[in-house]
């Protein structure tokens, strides 16, 4: 009990449990570090992890714990010490409103004989005593967490709640067995998993909630068990696998299931399990048919390939058949060893690779190997590594034909070459056969040169002795350069190409050359067609030849047109004649082409009639690039008269973007004032002014004239937007009678604005006008004539040939209100004075057409 002449009686309670937290709170600090490493001490003990240790590492460690957990057990105890009552005192008056528990303590220093002094101080003391009677003692602070700011307490702890709870149950360490222990009670135990392979997709399963007694799983897959309790009580016997991969205590065991087999774990809660491994499939990939060339002498090699998993990639292996070559010439030497030509099997980048149809495409036109004997195999390999193989096919390695004879002769000396090295000799010396009289023998007037240089490379470095492989590759490229060259030429136009093609496909038709060579000439007839065609739909808006017009007038009617799938219906035509062996036929359809590429002509129009508006038309564009043209003389004044030193005339600040530029002009600029009068700004202006009133003028009577649809909604749209570019002229001219040149900049740029979009209606209405003849008429041909077939190249056209409008590219969108956004974004722009004059030159040339 507390004494009650102890003034501070009311607060003893709180006090004395102040001061034991206090205790407690120092006990704390003293002892948390050596506790914590005891208890990990204690943890790696029951673990028995000093037994894994080699040699004396275990007495090391254990003796440096130990020296730790002594050293730091005396530095705690010597920072001990034992909390006052007064310390618990002050802690405790420190949490209570006026400091009660120092008033208590304090006496009367003054007025102690005045009665009503010390009345005053008795209420004090009783007020201080109520005050203190509400105290609570203060808990405990060791701040730990600022003392181990790495947390080593909460690891010790842990790793001792570890112990317990995992030591035992698994019998490890000297914890294992100990009476009453948890190993004890829940006896031994396993666990068991079997993990696919992860390219199956196959779910995990988990051995212990297998209830059936059998079940399948993909070969390869995983199986993995953990027995728990005392060494030997659990065992496993299993027949998937020739081994098993256990730890070195045993309890852990890992195997691949091979083949199909039993499971048997013997012990407590032991079960057995009927396991059937389902195989993987070995790949399996064949070729479609024989590798064959293609357009340009690209190899194609159509296959097939399957895998119950799918196929994870593929690969071709060519190799070189020497039993099929004719060993004679320049292949009578022995080749020099090469590598197998390993080319990678095209794959489906997405969806299922189970089963899958692809087609080999590799140019190997510049291989060694090229329209020699081969042998191909295919080859599939699935994720778990296993290869198929397709049977060898005999094959002809494709590559580019050649059908100009010095070509040709290039490209064999060029295997030859790549052969072996040794036929560089030869090589050199029929090449200087080829060169021998050979004025006007070739095609190409270039190749007597270049042949030339080819030979002197050659003796050149034989005579030195280094014609070594890399310099025999770099000499077959550059003959296969040439024989290109001189079997394509420098056409000067498609014209040439297509008659050329013409005459060797007669050629070849007339000594009954074999199929394969009338197919690689008739796809080159009708690439040579493709690029005429388009030559003439190119040309076909610039003014047509007068003489082939007087040509054209005599040989077929006007209005007659010919599409590109009529000319490919003939080919094809005369390809199937020759296949069947009707050369007669062939031929008779052959005559009737060439009449018929002799006499291609592009129509445009109604058989060349203009459209009513035409001419006006090209006024207004007249006068649109008359008008851009004073705009930049209009800036370029401006220009002169910043870079002279002057000031706007209006008043307003120079552009921008402009100052960098003008001041670089500067100097130049006044060196040339300098040197030569400059023309007085004052008159520039005048004239500039008069020039934008002519201008104005003649917009004005272009107005009054003949211009594309009268009272249609679009012809009045167009007369309104001249009538703005009028004003906008007027206002412009004013601004410069005036020296407002930034004032008539911008009332010019309104001018070639409304300009534009007075030609844009003015063409609508000359697009709706032709469709609106076309329907009237009802002839196809006609219409056709107009726009609303097919051009020469047989693409479907839109409503106006001669506007370009081929139709809409993407559905649901109208192209001219498209192309009229992106014209409106141009012109924006390039009213932008601001910008580099190198870009308003260049979206002027843009919109120059319009």
């Amino acid at each position: 009990m507390a004494d009650p002449k102890d003034p501070l009686a009311p607060a003893s309670r709180a006090l004395w449990l102040t001061r034991a937290g206090m205790v407690a709170e120092r006990v704390a600090r003293a002892l948390w570090l050596p506790l914590s490493l005891a208890l990990i001490a204690g943890a790696l003990w029951a673990f028995d992890l000093h037994t894994r240790l080699p040699g004396d590492a275990a007495l090391w460690v254990a003796g440096a714990l130990a020296l730790a957990m002594l050293v730091t057990l005396g530095l705690g105890l010597w920072r001990f010490r034992w909390p006052s009552r007064a310390e618990a005192m002050a802690r405790l008056d420190r949490t209570l409103t006026g400091r009660p528990l120092a008033a208590l303590t304090d006496t009367q220093a003054l007025g102690a004989a005045d009665p009503a002094s010390a009345a005053l101080w008795q209420a004090h003391r009783a007020r201080m005593q109520a005050q203190a009677a509400k105290a609570r003692p203060v808990r405990p602070d060791p701040q730990l967490a600022r003392r181990d700011p790495y947390a080593l307490r909460l690891v010790a702890l842990t790793a001792a709640a570890v112990a317990v709870l995992f030591a035992v149950p698994g019998q490890q360490g000297p914890l294992a067995g100990m009476p009453g222990a948890a190993g004890a009670a829940i006896g031994p135990s396993w666990e068991g998993w079997i993990v696919p392979p992860a390219y199956t997709g196959r779910p995990g399963l988990y051995l212990n909630e297998i209830e059936r007694e059998s079940f399948e799983v993909p070969q390869g897959s995983r199986v993995v068990l953990r027995f728990y309790g005392p060494p030997g009580a659990l065992t496993l016997e299993q027949s998937l696998a020739d081994g098993v991969q256990a730890d070195e205590t045993g309890q852990a065991l890992e195997f691949d299931a091979g083949r199909s087999g039993e499971i048997t774990i013997d012990g407590p809660n032991g079960r057995r399990w009927e396991v059937a491994v389902a195989a993987d499939m070995v790949p399996e990939i064949l070729p479609m048919g024989p590798m064959e060339r293609a357009r340009g002498g690209v190899a194609e090699l159509p296959f097939t390939a399957s895998d119950d998993y799918g196929v994870l990639r593929g690969e071709a292996v060519i190799t070189l058949d020497l039993e099929a070559i004719d060993r004679r010439y320049g292949l009578s030497v022995d080749p020099e060893a090469r590598a197998p030509l390993l080319l990678a099997l095209p794959m489906p980048m997405s969806g299922d690779r189970v089963s899958l149809t692809e087609t080999l495409r590799e140019d190997l036109s510049q291989h060694p190997w090229a329209n020699l004997p081969v042998q191909v195999v295919l080859r599939a390999v699935d994720a778990a590594g296993q290869a198929g193989e397709s049977p060898a096919e005999a094959a002809i390695l494709p590559g580019r034909r050649f059908f100009e004879p010095a070509a040709k002769a290039l490209i064999e000396l060029r295997r030859d070459v790549l052969w072996n090295v040794v036929n560089g000799r030869r090589a050199a010396m029929l090449m200087r056969a080829m060169l021998h009289r050979s004025e006007g023998a070739f095609h190409y007037e270039n190749a007597p040169v270049l042949i030339r240089g080819a030979v002197n490379f050659i003796e050149t470095r034989l005579d030195a002795g280094t014609f070594t492989p890399e310099a025999r590759d770099d000499l077959a490229q550059r003959l296969w350069d040439l024989a290109l060259l001189m079997e394509e030429g420098e056409l000067a136009n498609a014209r040439d190409r297509l008659q050329r093609a013409r005459d060797r496909l007669a050629e070849a038709m007339e000594r009954g050359a074999d199929p394969s060579e009338i197919q690689d000439l008739m796809d080159e007839l009708r690439e040579a067609t493709r690029d005429y065609m388009a030559m003439l739909a190119e040309q076909a808006p610039d003014a047509e030849d007068p003489q082939a017009d007087q040509r054209d007038q005599g040989e077929r009617q006007e209005g007659e047109r010919v599409s590109q799938s009529q000319i490919q219906e003939m080919m094809d035509a005369i390809q199937q004649a020759m296949e069947e062996g009707r050369m007669e036929d062939a031929a008779e359809m052959m005559a009737q082409l060439n009449a018929l590429l002799d006499n291609l002509q592009m129509t445009r129009g109604e058989g060349g009639e203009p459209m009513p508006g035409g001419e006006a038309m090209e006024g207004l564009g007249d006068t649109l690039g008359e008008q851009q043209g004073l705009a930049d003389e209009t800036f370029e004044q401006l220009q002169e008269q910043f870079g002279q030193g002057g000031q706007p005339q209006d008043g307003q600040q120079q552009p921008q973007g402009q100052q960098g530029q003008q001041q670089g002009q500067q100097g130049q600029q006044q060196q040339g004032q300098q040197g030569e009068a400059g023309k007085d700004a004052e008159q520039a202006m005048r004239e500039l002014a008069e020039r934008q009133r002519e201008l104005r003028e003649r917009l004005r009577q272009q107005q009054l004239g003949d211009l594309p649809g009268e009272g249609t909604d679009e012809g009045e749209a167009g007369l309104q937007a001249l009538e703005e570019a009028n004003r906008a002229m007027d206002q412009a001219a004013e601004a410069l009678e005036e020296g407002d040149m930034r004032g008539a900049l911008q009332r010019q740029a309104e001018a070639l604005d409304a300009l534009r979009e007075g030609l844009r209606e003015f063409r609508d209405a000359m697009d709706a006008d032709r469709r609106e003849r076309a329907g009237s008429e009802g002839d196809p041909d006609q219409a056709q004539a107009q726009g609303s077939g097919r051009d020469p190249l047989g693409r479907e056209m839109g409503p106006s040939a001669q506007s370009g409008d081929f139709g809409s590219v993407v559905p649901g969108e109208d192209p001219r209100e498209r192309a009229r956004e992106l014209m409106d974004e141009i012109r924006r722009r390039q009213a932008e004075r601001e910008r580099p004059e190198a870009e308003r030159d260049y979206l002027n040339r843009l919109i120059e057409p319009y």
